[in-house]
């Protein structure tokens, strides 16, 4: 009998999942504190959260049953996932159970800004009557921008083409093909935002996207344009949006999300006159709340069950192999895809995999999930994991191959990345040496042994006297210290490949400063 704590409000259709099943006992027990939650979570299996319960590293190890956190929503910012995986508890997540519901939100925005819904609305309210001050446009015949091309993003699309839109997508992670898929054009950021009389944002937040919307590309937008957000706040920069509206250079913005919420007093959006806004409402429906209770409850049942594991965020390797075994390999494969990522040249469209170990058959599917995470991470950072990155890559249209020892290896346990992109490719190389610490062997035509751990500055540079130095002296004037530092060469080229190891990333600057040198053709810095 599996022991079940749901610690914050879950809609009833999911705790009838619960109690429906005779193999569990489910107690519901809202509002705890954090001592209040370690008092009493030490004999249950599983425990289903939203966003209001952290789960901490001190409630983990008092909960010396638990095999599965199970999180109503996506975000699993408030679960210590590393300490969870250290534990060996699952953190699992429901990315696609309010698809529809964001869908239909970003729309509803549209819809609104289109018809001056909201003024128009006001104005009836406050006993005026003014038909022609609140003129709209219609939507068929104008274009819709949408940045970030996933399922929300696709989702999207569909409901814009119902009104005869044109689409333009912008996502670095999506083929062209899977944007013909869909009946969509594949553009550039600065092509879209040019070119669109909507702007509606669908991607993920992290460090390359954060204040994607700026001042700068503001000024690349119509003034008669829409701006449109029920993605993540901080995709805008929130007084670079204010301004353009103020000065004319953006006809609407319509924001369903803030960096922090509830807002702070004062905050521009609020009550601005060219600004609709709503209160995080993007899952707010229904059939979402319902949806996304109902399938945490049976993931939860079938992970503690042993049948499936979905929606994993910490989930490194598959039922029924080893962890001790896998979790290097995963690991490490996961890293080769971070890098491919980080040095890419362009999209990368294809993907193989070679795996060379005694027992590669059964690592193939672990491994190259894990791989396939790395590389879409950076574009999804909140949703892809090791159990859905696969029909992600598919998604985006990526070819994959993968073959278990076909070629001849340099070494045993040495997992082997080849990606390719429009006009070029690149082959990464990793070894999992016997104390299960792995290694970077090889990038590109560059032989080397590298810690794959930490801040990562890559270099390409002319293989000159000098350029060491005077990079290291650059990091040094910065106050960057270096850990490790691997060279290779590439004596016909006359180019040098270095590896180097930071105790800190980075700040912007430093790579700009680095990028800026004489000789030095490629830095970019990766985070493993």
């Amino acid at each position: 009998m599996f022991k079940i704590l749901i610690s914050d409000k879950l809609g009833d259709d999911g705790v009838a999942v619960f109690e429906a099943a005779a193999d569990a006992q489910v107690d519901i027990r809202t509002g705890l504190s954090e001592d209040e939650l370690i008092d009493i979570i030490a004999p249950y299996d599983a425990l289903v959260i939203r966003s209001g319960t952290q789960v901490t590293a001190k409630v983990l190890e008092a909960a010396t049953n638990l095999q599965v956190v199970g999180r109503a929503g996506v975000g699993t910012d408030n679960v210590d996932v590393d300490h969870a995986t250290r534990s060996g508890v699952i953190v699992m997540n429901t990315p696609g159970a309010n698809t529809v519901a964001t869908a239909e939100l970003t729309f509803a925005l549209l819809m609104s800004a289109t018809r001056n819904i909201v003024a128009a609305h006001n104005s009836v309210s406050e006993g005026r009557w003014e038909r022609s001050s609140f003129t709209g446009t219609e939507l068929k015949g104008k274009t819709l921008g949408i940045v970030g091309f996933g399922r929300v993003g696709r989702a999207v699309a569909a409901r814009a083409q119902a009104f005869d839109m044109t689409v333009l997508a912008y996502d670095p992670f999506v083929s062209e093909r899977a944007a013909l898929d869909s009946r969509v054009e594949l553009v550039d950021l600065d092509e879209l935002l040019a070119a669109s009389d909507y702007v509606t944002l669908h991607t993920a937040l992290s460090d390359d996207t954060a204040n994607l919307i700026n001042a700068e590309r503001l000024g690349l937008m119509k003034p008669t344009a829409v701006l449109i957000n029920a993605a993540r706040g901080g995709l805008v920069d929130p007084e670079a949006v204010v301004a353009a509206l103020d000065a004319d250079q953006l006809r609407l913005a319509a924001i369903d999300v803030f960096v922090e919420e509830p807002p702070a007093e004062g905050h521009p959006f609020v009550n601005h006159p060219k600004v609709i806004h709503t209160p995080h409402l993007g899952a707010s429906t229904s059939e979402a709340q319902r949806d996304v209770a109902i399938e945490i409850a049976e993931q939860v049942l079938e992970a503690l069950r042993g049948t499936s594991i979905a929606n994993s965020v910490n989930l490194a390797f598959s039922p029924g192999l080893d962890y001790d075994r896998v979790n290097p390999f995963i690991s490490l494969a996961s890293k080769i895809g971070l890098l491919q990522q980080a040095m890419a040249d362009a999209k990368i469209e294809t993907v193989e995999l070679e795996l060379y170990a005694d027992d590669a058959e059964d690592l193939m599917r672990p491994v190259a999930s894990g791989l396939l995470k790395g590389i879409l991470e950076s574009a999804a950072p909140d949703s892809v994991n090791f159990v859905n990155a696969p029909v992600m890559a598919q998604e985006r249209g990526l070819k994959i191959s993968r073959s278990v020892g076909l070629g001849k290896a340099d070494y045993r346990n040495q997992i082997t990345c080849r990606v390719g992109w429009d006009g070029g490719g690149r082959t990464v190389s990793g070894v999992v040496f016997s104390d299960d610490h792995p290694r970077i062997v090889q990038i590109s035509n560059y032989r080397l042994e590298a810690d794959p751990f930490g801040p990562v500055l890559l270099l390409l540079n002319d293989d000159v006297p000098g350029v060491i130095g005077t990079v290291g002296t650059v990091l040094g004037d910065f106050g960057i210290n270096i850990g490790e530092w691997r060279l290779g060469r590439n004596v016909d080229r006359g180019e040098a490949l270095s590896f180097i190891n930071l105790d800190s990333v980075p700040p912007v600057d430093v790579l700009g400063a680095v990028k800026s040198l004489e000789h030095v053709n490629k830095a970019v810095v990766v985070e493993l």
